[in-house]
């Protein structure tokens, strides 16, 4: 089969693509044919030796696609040949709280990924995708999808008529966009472009700052909502914008951070936590369990990721310098099938 390699690791170009033989499904495992790869943040800090130490240069890599199952291992069960199937990238992370283990066992950096024709992952990990949801809509669920769901849902516990802000217009902060949405919540957007602000208007945002022309986008927002402020952050700045994120928010907020973005700037208003009584909690995607309900909650209301750009399976390097541009609005896929 057609696969990429990690390669050296010293920039996107290292990105190689290489003749590879066919996985072979193991007791308990699932060989699926990739019908579609999608880009995340991460895959670009790891082709760039910036997330830890580097991976094994035969990795291939990339942690989120939708494919369809083409044969399975002994005792391979919950999961039928034919059936199109996504997974969270911590494969042995099935349900309930987070645990540190689940770091050995993550799909694109210790386990072979999804840039490939075929992929074999445990079967126990997969979802089934149902009928109404596309293979477009369903590549980009298990991984900034999920991530956004576990913040607004999970942890955000999010309301009816609850404000939801999310920064920027990667996937993360558009999927929570929706998700908030399908969920009754009021939604605000921060870009440093106009025009991705309004897109986001058109997709639901009734609130949009832009933190180029307004640097204190706190103030800002707090302007907009008169004083309200946000009942959850979507936290994808880093470090640098927690302070502002922290003076956004409304009494009893929720700020989840999210693994991405920068690890240098000024320590938060720790004085607005205590007197706010805000809670910050950060978290690593989702589990399994959490896969299922999104995708049970999609199924029911219709809601599904806003994609930017499809390339081909030839473009990947190409497909990865446009997202490593920041000109998308959403998810960037590779077609593999």
């Amino acid at each position: 089969m057609k696969a990429y390699q990690l390669g050296s690791q010293n920039g996107l170009e290292s990105l190689t693509l290489v003749e590879r033989d066919m996985p072979v499904a193991g007791p308990g495992e699932a060989v699926l044919k990739v019908k579609y790869v999608c880009l995340n943040n991460r895959d670009l800090q790891i082709l760039e030796g910036r997330y830890g130490p580097k991976k094994a240069e035969d990795r291939i890599p990339f942690s989120e696609g939708v494919g369809e199952v083409v044969s399975l291992g002994e005792g391979a069960a919950g999961i039928a040949v034919g059936d199109r199937a996504i997974l969270a990238h911590f494969v042995s992370w099935i349900d309930g709280p987070f645990e540190m283990r689940y770091f050995g066992a993550d799909l694109g950096t210790n386990l072979d990924g999804w840039m490939a024709e075929y992929v074999k992952v445990p079967a126990a990990a997969l979802v089934k995708v149902p009928d109404n949801l596309s293979d477009v809509a369903a590549a980009p669920l298990a991984a900034a999808s999920l991530t956004a769901w576990h913040a607004v849902v999970e942890v955000g516990q999010v309301r009816a008529g609850d404000l939801v802000v999310a920064l920027g217009t990667g996937g993360v902060a558009m999927a929570a966009l929706q998700i908030a949405k399908a969920n009754g919540a009021f939604v605000a957007i921060t870009s440093s472009s106009d025009e991705k602000l309004e897109q986001a208007r058109k997709l639901g945002a009734g609130y949009t700052v832009n933190y180029a022309t307004h640097p204190d986008w706190a103030a800002e927002l707090q302007r907009q909502t008169g004083g309200r402020g946000a009942d959850i952050v979507v936290e994808t700045g880093g470090q640098h914008t927690l302070p502002q994120s922290i003076n956004a928010c409304a009494v009893n907020a929720r700020v989840v951070i999210i693994g991405v973005g920068s690890a240098d700037g000024p320590l938060p208003n720790y004085g607005g936590i205590i007197g706010k009584n805000i809670t910050l909690k950060g978290i690593a995607e989702g589990s399994r369990a959490m896969l299922a309900r999104m995708v049970r909650a999609m199924e029911a209301t219709g809601f599904a990721p806003v994609v930017d750009r499809v390339f081909s399976f030839d473009e990947a390097v190409a497909a990865c310098q446009y997202l490593k541009s920041g000109a998308h609005l959403g998810k960037v896929l590779i077609k593999a099938s």
